[in-house]
């Protein structure tokens, strides 16, 4: 390859992580804005939680860092609840949103080493 080639190779990889960068700082900001409304809109509803409820709070839980981080107050636990099956709720959205970001997470993680993999064979 030629210096102007890896230049070129250089400033497409440095523009591709740009645009990652600010599609995942996007994302983080429509998704920090969706948590604030549905938790202001939880927080409003009089009876306790129950199972659905804590299936969706479970599941907003990891989504509620980039509030954290600026420091805003989210709710991510309701103290008003039903027990047990709020409960078994919070955690099966818990675990079934980390079993979907993981599961996604590695998927591409093999899919760049098995890209690596080929580019490597002569």
């Amino acid at each position: 390859m030629t210096d102007i080639q890896v230049k070129a190779t250089a400033a497409k990889r440095c523009g591709r992580i740009m645009l990652r960068m600010a599609a995942v700082l996007l994302v983080a900001a429509i998704i920090g804005a969706v948590l604030n409304r549905l938790s202001s809109t939880l927080d409003q509803s009089m009876g306790p939680a129950g199972f659905r409820r804590g299936v969706l709070q479970g599941a907003l839980m990891p989504m509620s860092m980039p509030n954290l981080l600026v420091g805003r107050d989210v709710t991510i636990y309701a103290q008003n609840n039903t027990g047990v099956s709020y409960k078994l709720g919070y955690t099966a959205g818990v675990n079934g949103c980390g079993a979907i970001f993981f599961g996604f997470f590695f998927w591409r993680v093999n899919r760049w080493r098995h890209r690596e993999a080929n580019r490597a064979k002569p």
